[in-house]
């Protein structure tokens, strides 16, 4: 008997996986073991056992798009590991021959995978399946997971972020929402001072949370650096990301330094009913569009309004981050993978999906923030069928904003060492803001330490 597909589609983007480097198994044409990475697809009906795994605490969405796919494929019988990812255990399963059909991950490192041939390349699956990815996502999802002009995930969700206002605060300091505005260091540095609260040296009410290390991407790619080359070499050096960690410890030093900033943004209760929109502990604060879904039930205790992040030349700006589904080198039924992942993220999927979450909303009440799928046709149908006016016109701007932003989203990029990428800015951007280096400094040791990286997972060869 077929069992009933249950695991989840994550909501929210995985923020960190600790990746293990790891020889290659060969999916060769639906065998397992070997070296080196490929696998034929091809466009008939699939059937069989599919063993999917990396997936957890089913939702509406999730649950919905499983129930659809599950209804796609009948002649497919799909066993899910419904346990989280886990990158250690995932390259020892793929060395011992235990491959998995399916695996979800943070697209973030699917290159990471790609450059060791852990996965397969899949422009031949969306062939099969009559998909080209680049009408299907926006054309930045893509990017995420393109590696040597080859497509290795199929994307899933794109998370945008925008700045939430807090317009209790801002209107409390005479601060307007124009203030607020990343292209101009200047007039958002006036603002932070107007907001700015503490008592004893220690922050009340922060005038602006940069969410330095957790965006840290964003405003390096906004003030027009960059992350690495199109190659995937890390550039994490190059004299352009330097004026974004002197605009970053700017602004955490204007409100008592990054120490005292990161201490009081810890203390936040971001998921409860004492969350920092709640209580007045920030003017503003840079959030991924998955944020307002937190905020929904505390609509009547908070007034939000939302402004775009911008790039140093004024214009809105986003990036793209979400999960994706990969299929390993050496699975045992590659065009069942296949199919069952293009089903997953098709728009009838999303749909389903759009429907499931309105229906869950008008039982247990709710706002209706959208679902931001990674597939433009799929984010606009749901809107126009689900996403009505909640009736507080402040936290309708806040949805309308993030639809606005979601069309300027850009690839962090796509490298073999991305995790490491990621990590060493992340040190990078602490050691500056603490004032232990100089940004020229943090740059030049974070740019070290992720080319080692790079050439020891075989990008440098």
């Amino acid at each position: 008997m077929r069992k009933s597909a249950r695991a989840a589609i994550v909501l929210l983007p995985v923020t960190a996986l600790v990746l293990t480097a790891c020889g290659g198994g060969d999916a060769g044409e639906g065998g397992g073991g070997g070296g080196g990475g490929s696998a034929e697809f091809t466009d008939a009906a699939p059937s069989g056992a599919l063993n999917a795994w990396g997936f957890e605490n089913a939702d509406d969405v999730g649950q919905s798009r499983l129930d659809h796919a599950e209804e796609q494929l009948s002649d497919v019988d799909i066993q899910l590991d419904a346990t989280a990812f886990d990158a250690q255990k995932f390259t020892t399963r793929i060395a011992s021959g235990d491959v998995p059909d399916v695996v979800q991950m943070d697209r973030r490192y699917v290159t990471t995978y790609a450059a060791q041939d852990l996965i397969v390349p899949l422009d031949q699956c969306y062939e099969a399946r009559g998909v080209d990815p680049r009408e299907q996502y926006y054309p930045s999802v893509v990017d995420d997971v393109t590696f040597e002009d080859q497509v290795w995930a199929v994307p899933q969700f794109y998370q945008p972020p925008a700045i939430i206002l807090n317009k209790r605060v801002m209107d409390a300091a005479g601060v307007t929402n124009e203030e607020i505005d990343t292209s101009q260091p200047e007039v958002l540095l006036g603002a932070i001072e107007k907001m700015y609260e503490e008592s004893g040296g220690v922050p009340t009410t922060l005038g602006f949370d940069p969410v330095a290390t957790g965006q840290g991407g964003l405003w390096v790619l906004g003030q027009g650096g960059r992350l690495n080359d199109e190659a995937g070499v890390p550039t994490l050096d190059d004299p352009a990301n330097v004026a974004a960690l002197e605009y970053l410890k700017q602004i955490t030093d204007a409100q008592g330094g990054f120490a005292q900033v990161k201490s009081f943004t810890d203390s936040f209760d971001t998921f409860g009913d004492n969350n920092q929109f709640v209580t007045d502990q920030v003017g503003a604060q840079v959030n991924a569009q998955w944020y307002p879904n937190v905020l929904g039930p505390y609509a009547d205790q908070i007034q939000i309004e939302a402004v775009p992040f911008r790039d140093k030349d004024g214009n809105p700006f986003s990036v793209a981050s979400g999960t994706a589904f990969v299929i390993p080198a050496g699975a045992q039924n590659p065009d069942a993978a296949c199919a069952w992942m293009i089903n997953l993220t098709s728009q009838d999927a999303w749909l389903a999906a759009g429907e499931a979450r309105a229906a869950t909303l008008e039982e247990n009440g709710g706002i209706n923030t959208g679902l931001f799928t990674g597939s433009p046709a799929a984010d606009q149908a749901i809107r126009e069928q689900y996403v009505g006016e909640s009736g507080n016109a402040n936290f309708d701007q806040v949805i309308g904003t993030y639809y606005e932003v979601v069309g300027d989203g850009k690839t962090f990029g796509s490298s073999p060492a991305g995790q490491d990428i990621q990590n060493e800015l992340n040190n990078a951007i602490t050691a500056t803001l603490l004032g232990d280096k100089t940004a020229e400094e943090a740059l030049a040791d974070a740019q070290e330490a992720a080319q080692r990286a790079f050439d020891n997972v075989g990008g440098g060869s």
